[in-house]
């Protein structure tokens, strides 16, 4: 983990998750996501102490486990206050929600690990209640009630509004709730006027039309090629392994619900734009076009 100032009172700390800090004084600061589990909460919390500073609270942008696995670690230790919005209170108050509803129903125990679930906090609501200086937006599409950061050094963290270049090209799946809402998000995006940018997991960067341009193709393309395999009357396993097949990707437990999940969002945003439909036959769902 590399500690880096953005701003007068803005740093983040370079990990597979960037980590927030914002200033509120000489001595009292606020974290803006905690990592994925109780080692990047207690390294987050060395770094903090190494320059003399106090958590004095944590904003959740959002209740996947590799964003609040250190909030846990971190309350325990300084009794500070955690925040989150809307929906996104309950799941990082109740981690078992974000496994049983990526998988449907109550998770086995081979997805009830660290990745999916994170441990229970105590997180209040957050609405007007942020330090001077700090503002909030909505970030839809991600997650159900998915937050970006602005601070007042004109730095905004983006959370999981935008994925890297890397991913994109590596893995070119990457998780989504709400596509018709992510794809919202990202207009949103370009109207922003930010001196840095901060996604959770992309470099920083002053300019993000390039990260907004490469995220709308490749949900774009993923969209089309689902519709093409619906053009035959086809079981959603059937649609998922064809995406696993088309990209060359390894099925595990993990990626089954997480990609599954994402596969099921981009079948409901092509169902509702009235693009495909589905029948039952034989007792079994049929996907196809229109």
């Amino acid at each position: 983990m590399e500690l880096i100032k953005v701003g007068e009172k803005t740093y983040y700390i370079k990990n597979p998750t960037n980590i927030g800090i914002y200033k509120i004084d000489d001595e009292n600061v606020y974290l803006i996501d905690t990592g994925n589990d109780k080692d990047a909460g207690k390294k987050i919390l060395k770094i903090v102490e190494e320059q003399g500073w106090k958590v004095k609270g944590i904003i959740s942008t959002h209740s996947n486990a590799d964003h609040i696995g250190g909030n846990k670690v971190i309350q325990d230790r300084v009794g500070c206050d955690i925040y989150a919005y809307n929906i996104e209170k309950s799941f990082s108050e109740y981690p078992i929600l974000e496994s049983s509803f990526l998988y449907g129903g109550y998770p086995f125990k081979d997805i009830r690990n660290k990745f999916l679930l994170a441990k229970e906090s105590k997180v209040k609501k957050l609405e007007s209640n942020l330090p001077e200086g700090l503002e909030y937006f909505e970030l839809k599409g991600h997650f159900f009630d998915m937050i970006g950061i602005k601070t007042s050094d004109n730095v905004y963290f983006l959370a999981d509004s935008l994925f890297s270049e890397e991913t994109i090209t590596k893995y070119h799946l990457f998780f989504i709730y709400d596509v018709k809402e992510f794809l919202n998000t990202l207009e949103k995006l370009k109207d922003l006027k930010g001196s840095l940018y901060i996604p959770s997991h992309c470099e920083a960067t002053d300019n993000i039309l390039n990260l907004i341009n490469l995220n709308k193709d490749k949900i774009q393309e993923i969209s089309d090629k689902i519709y093409d395999i619906c053009k035959t009357e086809v079981t959603f396993e059937e649609i998922l392994k064809r995406i696993f097949d088309d990209y060359n990707l390894i099925m595990n437990a993990n990626q089954y619900v997480l990609i599954g999940s994402t596969i099921r969002s981009y079948l409901s945003y092509l169902y509702d734009e009235g693009k495909i439909t589905y029948q039952f036959k034989g007792n079994k769902m049929l996907w196809n076009d229109l």
